[in-house]
This record gives C-alpha cells, structure tokens and sequence, in this order.
C-alpha cells in the first residue's frame, strides 16, 4: 500500500518537475517564451483539465534557439509543422513550442510580450501569454474533434470587463465574423452574463454585417479552412473553391497545406490507438 501511494505521488509530481525543468532551460538560454494553453486557460477562466502536452508561445526567429536549448537538456527536438509548430519531448512529456496557430494566422509577435502577464510557475518567475491573445489563437479551432469556444467563453466570462477591446478586435482584423460569431454565442450561453461585453463592440461588428450582407464577396474563396483543416476539403478538392490558406497574410505555402492535411490520417489512428487502450 504504502509502495503504491509513493508510486501515485511520484506520478503526481512528475508533470510539474517536467514543466519547471523546460521553463529552467529556457531561461538560462535566454530564450523569450510564453506561456499558453491549459494552464492560461485555468488562470483567466477558472477551468481546470488535464493535458499531457505543455504549450509555450514563441516568436518565429527563437523557435531555433529554443529547440536547441531543450535538446541541450535533455530533450528530443523536432519541427514538426514548419508552418506553425515544434515540439521538444522528454520520456511521454511534450513541450509545444507555437510560434502561429495551425491555420498560418495568429503569429507570436512583439505585442504578445509587451501585453503578457507576470506569474510564478514552481518558483520561477514567468509570463503568461494575455487573455485577449488566447482568445484570438483559440477563435478558428473549429474540427470536429475539437472546439476551444467554451474556453473563450469561459474567459470572456471571468475577463470581459478587463480586456483590450480595442486591441482585440484590431486582432481579428479582416476575420472580425469569427470573434462576432463567439460573443453572440457568449450571449447565448450566459444570458445574464451577456452586458459584459461592450455594447459599443457589439453595434461596432453588427453594423459591419450589416453593410456587408449587400456586398459581393471575393468570389470562389472558401475561409472554413482557416477554421477546420479537414472539414471544408472538399469544398477545395471536388467543388472549385479557392483555399484562404494560400492568401498573402497567412503563412502557410502548398507544400505546408499538403503537410498538415497528411498529418489528420496519423492523428486519428493515434487517436483510435489510445481509445483501444483505455477499454
């Protein structure tokens, strides 16, 4: 009994030695990083879950360095996705190091860390990246599998009166329906919660969809993939329309948009794999 319980304790701790050894070799490297995903998503919105992977922003020209300092310590090191994503693995932990979301937008730029909140990880002194950013990198994950809008929702919740909302919707520039899309669900999923977000932002994007709905768009151009890097295939493959993927602001290329749509076969047999050994 007693072997066991050391057993689950070491368990228990593992994934906070894991986490406080990469923030410790990143920084004696003096390697900027952020720090995203779960654990942000617990700070600002009060949602705790477990997630093996450990999610770090970069700006595009560190990603190297950061690689090399994990692989110094200890860590195998690989790009993964050109486009969007490395990754450093220790035993069965991961550190994501992600410089752009998955769609090619949303890259880490100087702002992230100029509006990044200071927090102490395990004794060691961090940043974390700021709600307003996690919103934006979060707003476009739309698969089937997976959707982050009740982790938007859930910080709009908790942040909303606090945000920069003149910087927020700045973010979404040209893609301001996606962040309408999620405060109008907001609303509907927090009926007495739906004053948090300013009327002035509200009537701002309203009055857009409303000049819009007269107005042609960019003919035959199909933006679901910048939403779900699978579901609006056929739209690109079998009905003629145009990938948004390859327009100028986002950075992806052909050779990145094969790459990625090769990897959703993998994913899902590893995804079955670990369904099968957990019967």
């Amino acid at each position: 009994m007693a072997r066991r319980r050391a057993a689950a304790e070491k368990a228990k701790s593992s994934p906070n030695d894991f986490h406080r050894r990469s923030v410790a070799a990143l920084q004696a490297a003096n390697v900027p990083f952020l720090i995203g995903g779960a654990y942000v998503v617990e700070a600002f919105a009060g949602v705790s879950r477990r997630t093996k992977d450990f999610d770090l922003y970069i700006r595009p020209r560190h990603v190297r360095a950061a690689m090399d300092a994990l692989a110094g310590a200890g860590y195998k090191a690989e790009m993964t996705f050109p486009h969007w994503l490395a990754k450093a693995a220790r035993g069965r932990d991961c550190v994501d190091l992600i410089f752009r979301a998955g769609n090619g937008l949303c890259e880490v730029d100087d702002s992230w860390f100029e509006r990044a909140h200071d927090d102490e990880l395990l004794g060691l002194r961090v940043k974390l990246c700021a709600p307003e950013e996690m919103i934006w990198m979060k707003a476009y994950i739309m698969e089937r599998e997976r959707f982050d809008g009740a982790d938007i929702a859930h910080i709009l919740r908790r942040c909303a009166v606090e945000l920069d909302w003149p910087h927020l919707v700045r973010r979404f520039g040209l893609d301001w329906r996606v962040l309408l899309s999620h405060l109008i669900l907001f609303g509907y999923i927090y009926p007495s919660e739906r004053h948090r977000i300013p009327v002035a932002v509200m009537d701002d994007l309203i009055t857009r969809l409303r000049n819009e709905a007269s107005t042609p768009g960019p003919s035959r151009l199909c933006r679901g993939t910048l939403l779900s890097r699978k579901q609006y295939l056929v739209d690109i493959q079998e009905w003629g329309f145009r990938d948004a993927r390859l327009e100028d602001r986002v950075h992806m290329n052909e050779k990145d948009i094969a790459r990625w749509t090769k990897a959703i076969a993998r994913e899902e047999q590893a995804r079955r794999a670990q369904a099968l050994q957990r019967l």
